[in-house]
C-alpha cells in the first residue's frame, strides 16, 4: 500500500522528502524507485532556421530586422543559423586577384558587413534570449583558406574579429575544410553534407540527400527551398530540408537565375527527429512587418531597385 502511494506521489512530482515523511519509506529506496520509473515524454520543441544570409558591403540588410522580429514573435526554443553569414567576396578564389571582379573589394568591409548584419538581427530579437546556434559555412572558411596561404597575417585577421560569440551565439566551426554538424532534438544541422570518400557536397535533390544522410537533417548552401520525406513501416517519418537563401540581393554569378526562394523555416513539434515544417518567405515577413510586399519595399527604399534586384521586379 505504501509503495503504491509513494510511486503515485513521485509520478505527480511530489518531492522525495515529502513522500518519505508521508509513507515512512527511506529516501534511498525512493530514489531507486524514481530511477526505475518511466520518464514522461519530453514536450515537442520549436526550431527557427535562418538560411544563408551572405552579408556583403552595399547590399540590403532590412530582412535581418524582419527575421529578428519573427524570432521574437514566434518564440522558438532554439535558433539555428545555417551558415554563410559573412560572404567575404574579397577572399574569393573564383576570381583572379588582378581581375575586375576583385577591384575595390576589401576584407575590412566584408568583415564589417557581416558584423553589422548580425547586430541588426540581434537587436531585432528584442527580449528573446533563447539558445542561438550559428554554423560557419564555406564562405566563412574562405578566411581560413586565405590565412593558410598567408600565415604571416594570422592575428591581424581571424575569427576573433567576428561578433558572433560576443552576441551569445554557440558557434559550430568548419573543420579541416569540412562543415561541422550539430544534432538538436534528433535533427542534424550542417551547412552541407559531404559525400563519403570525396568530401564534396552531396548533390541532387533533397530526397537524394536524405537517402545518403539517413536521418532527419537541415542544410543550407544551395539556394532555394526543398524537402525530402521518407516514411518507414513503423510510422516514423524522416525529412531532409535544403534551404540556402535568406537575402534580398542578387548573386552575380547566377546571372538570370536569381528567381529562387528566399526565406526562413520554422520547425514545429520537433521531437526525436520528427517535425512539421513551416517555411516563411521574405515577402511574407516584409508584409508582416512593413505592411507591403518585398518588391514594393525594395523599389521604395533603393535606387534603381528594378535593375539591381530580381525580387524588386515581382508584382507588388
Amino acid at each position: 500500500m505504501n509503495r503504491a502511494l509513494a510511486q503515485s506521489m513521485l509520478a505527480n512530482g511530489t518531492s522525495q522528502r515529502e513522500v518519505s515523511r508521508v509513507t515512512g519509506i527511506s529516501r534511498k529506496t525512493l530514489y531507486r524507485w524514481a530511477e526505475s520509473m518511466p520518464k514522461p515524454d519530453a514536450a515537442p520543441r520549436r526550431h527557427f532556421i535562418v538560411p544563408d544570409t551572405q552579408c556583403k558591403p552595399g547590399e540590403p540588410m532590412d530582412h535581418l530586422r524582419w527575421i529578428g522580429k519573427a524570432i521574437r514573435d514566434y518564440k522558438p526554443d532554439v535558433v539555428i543559423h545555417i551558415g554563410d553569414h559573412w560572404d567575404f567576396p574579397s577572399l574569393s578564389t573564383y576570381s583572379a586577384p588582378e581581375s575586375g571582379a576583385m577591384e575595390g573589394l576589401r576584407y575590412e568591409d566584408d568583415l564589417k558587413a557581416g558584423n553589422d548584419g548580425l547586430s541588426i538581427l540581434h537587436k531585432a530579437m528584442g527580449g528573446w534570449h533563447g539558445r542561438k546556434v550559428l554554423l560557419r559555412g564555406n564562405h566563412e572558411d574562405r578566411l581560413t583558406r586565405y590565412l593558410d596561404r598567408n600565415p604571416k597575417l594570422s592575428g591581424a585577421m581571424g575569427f576573433h574579429q567576428f561578433n558572433d560569440r560576443s552576441l551569445g551565439w554557440e558557434v559550430v566551426d568548419y573543420h579541416c575544410g569540412s562543415p561541422g554538424q550539430i544534432t538538436i532534438d534528433g535533427v542534424i544541422y550542417a551547412h552541407y553534407f559531404a559525400a563519403v570518400n570525396t568530401g564534396r557536397p552531396i548533390g541532387g535533390t533533397a530526397q537524394n540527400k536524405l537517402n545518403h544522410v539517413g536521418t532527419s537533417f537541415v542544410q543550407g548552401h544551395v539556394q532555394g527551398y526543398e524537402v525530402g520525406t521518407k516514411q518507414y513501416a513503423t510510422g516514423v517519418v524522416r525529412k531532409g530540408i535544403v534551404a540556402g537563401s535568406a537575402y534580398l540581393h542578387d548573386e552575380d554569378y547566377k546571372g538570370m537565375a536569381n528567381a529562387h526562394w528566399r526565406g526562413v523555416v520554422v520547425l514545429n513539434e520537433v521531437r526525436d527527429g520528427q517535425f512539421c515544417e513551416m517555411p516563411l518567405t521574405l515577402d511574407y515577413l516584409c508584409r508582416k512587418y512593413e505592411h507591403m510586399g518585398v518588391a514594393r519595399y525594395l523599389r521604395e527604399h533603393y535606387e534603381h531597385a528594378e535593375q539591381r534586384f530580381t525580387l524588386a521586379r515581382a508584382a507588388a
